[in-house]
């Protein structure tokens, strides 16, 4: 017994020493990612308001932009969705809904809302995606095509879209999505001020739930009343407004949102399109940019624009919930070792020796050993050697300094575009930033075990997203 417990307080030391010590360091890379974002945030600000997007409108040297929409199962929200993307103000624009196999009546409602008719033509014998059954153009909008094609997946769909557009930028979105009109006019513009550089950009996913969207345009920005969706509205505004604003301003993005970037055609399917082997190809594919143009000694970059807004139902089940987070850990773990050969490597610049190792380290180990701590914390305190001292640092180190950032994300709302205007909705932001980070924190981090273990046993589901549409103005 004496044995054990000594092993115990052994292992029960050197965990604490690690813990602590990741954590440290995390916390510092975040306070200096935070700060980046502060000063990229006031430049887009600056920015946006001396040059707003309605005065390019006018401008002949817009590129074509090929909106490219996959769609499976999404009959509750598909029309809405589409009808949103051709409001979009934009002088040169296609719409493409691939309908992957759907079993419901996604395809229906396409045809009976848009008045569709199927197109007289031989599709390209090249397009690497499942058998292609038929492509539909809209008799009322003429920007709009439906393809209709065997399941593939959500990459095969993408890359019927990208491979059957003429455009020379693709912009791939989900088919939830709800897009504000001038979007794209901002999203354009790392390609107007690097045209022959800029190969990707992204743009904020905020979250539509409880919102009120009338004719694909967002009337009436709300808070959702429900727990669960207001936690991810504190998540997404941080992950966009901290995260991707301070990698943006080192040029280190490697992650663009599925649900709504901007990429160079040419260049995409320069590289293959998107591999059908992954589970989160919007991760995949930025990695994939960044490795093979630093391979190929290109000058290249990858930008994020805080100003253009897409919106999203996001999950209101914790089941549901679930199955997108453990399918997210997943493809990361997937995504990273698969280009294992990128980390501390100088051959890809700043994103190889810097940006991707502690993107492993915060968000793949990190998650890992925090949830590991709350097992080790109760084994500790059950053998007598819970030391207060370290519970006290651990807490604030997990716990306390989550909730800083969070705050930090309301921060950067309020001080910036402002979509949450009422005292209100500021101090409910606020408190979803402290349930986010006690409760929620901790399912995450057990969520992320679950994932790596999907991964090891080789679990390659997608797992079904239940929608219940948008609220709309007659709702």
């Amino acid at each position: 017994m004496h044995t054990l417990a000594h092993l115990v307080a052994t292992v029960v030391f050197a965990f604490g020493v690690f813990a602590v010590s990741l954590y440290a360091l995390i916390n510092v890379g975040y306070l200096l990612l935070h700060a980046l974002a502060l000063l990229e945030l006031r430049d887009n600000v600056r920015e946006s308001r001396w040059d707003p997007p309605f005065r390019q409108f006018a401008s002949p040297f817009y590129p074509g932009i090929g909106v490219v929409v996959p769609a499976y199962n999404e009959e509750a929200t598909i029309a809405e969705s589409v009808q949103s993307m051709l409001s979009l103000n934009y002088p040169e624009l296609e719409v493409v809904v691939v309908n992957d196999g759907s079993t419901d009546r996604t395809l229906e409602q396409l045809i009976d809302t848009f008045d569709l008719e199927s197109v007289d033509a031989e599709v390209p014998f090249e397009v690497p995606a499942e058998e292609i059954h038929d492509v539909y153009r809209s008799t009322t909008y003429e920007e709009l095509l439906v393809v209709d094609k065997e399941n593939g997946g959500k990459s095969d769909a993408l890359n019927a879209g990208l491979w059957l557009t003429e455009m020379p930028l693709f912009c791939a979105v989900d088919a939830d999505t709800i897009i504000d009109r001038d979007a794209l006019l901002s999203l354009v513009r790392p390609f107007l001020n690097e045209p022959t550089t800029a190969v990707a950009s992204g743009g904020v996913i905020r979250v539509a739930n409880a919102s009120t969207i009338e004719d694909g345009v967002v009337k009436e920005t709300a808070l959702p009343k429900t727990g669960l969706p207001g936690i991810q509205v504190m998540e997404y505004l941080r992950a966009f407004y901290s995260g991707r604003l301070g990698l943006n301003r080192v040029n280190g993005l490697i992650l663009i949102s599925g649900a709504f970037g901007l990429f160079r055609t040419d260049v995409v399917q320069e590289i293959g399109g998107y591999r059908h082997d992954t589970i989160t190809e919007d991760f995949d594919i930025v990695v994939r940019l960044h490795r093979y143009l630093k391979e190929h000694d290109r000058t290249y970059t990858v930008d994020f624009v805080p100003e253009p807004v897409a919106w999203t139902e996001v999950p209101s089940k914790l089941r549901v919930l679930s199955r997108q987070r453990r399918r997210w850990f997943r493809g990361m773990v997937e995504t990273i070792v698969t280009h294992r050969r990128m980390l501390f490597n100088r051959r890809y610049g700043r994103v190889g020796t810097v940006i991707l190792p502690f993107f492993v380290a915060a968000e793949t180990v990190g998650r890992l050993v925090e949830g590991l701590g709350y097992v080790v914390l109760p084994l500790a305190w059950y053998f007598g050697l819970l030391n207060v001292e370290f519970f006290l640092v651990f807490v604030l180190l997990t716990t306390g300094f989550g909730i800083f950032l969070s705050w930090f994300g309301v921060f950067s709302e309020v001080w910036s575009f402002n979509r949450y205007d009422s005292p209100w909705q500021i101090l409910r932001l606020l408190w979803y930033g402290v349930l986010e980070n006690v409760g929620y924190r901790q399912w995450r981090a057990f969520i992320a075990w679950r994932g790596l273990f999907e991964y090891l046993r080789g679990v390659e589901t997608w797992g079904a997203m239940e929608r219940a549409g948008f609220t709309t103005g007659d709702d």
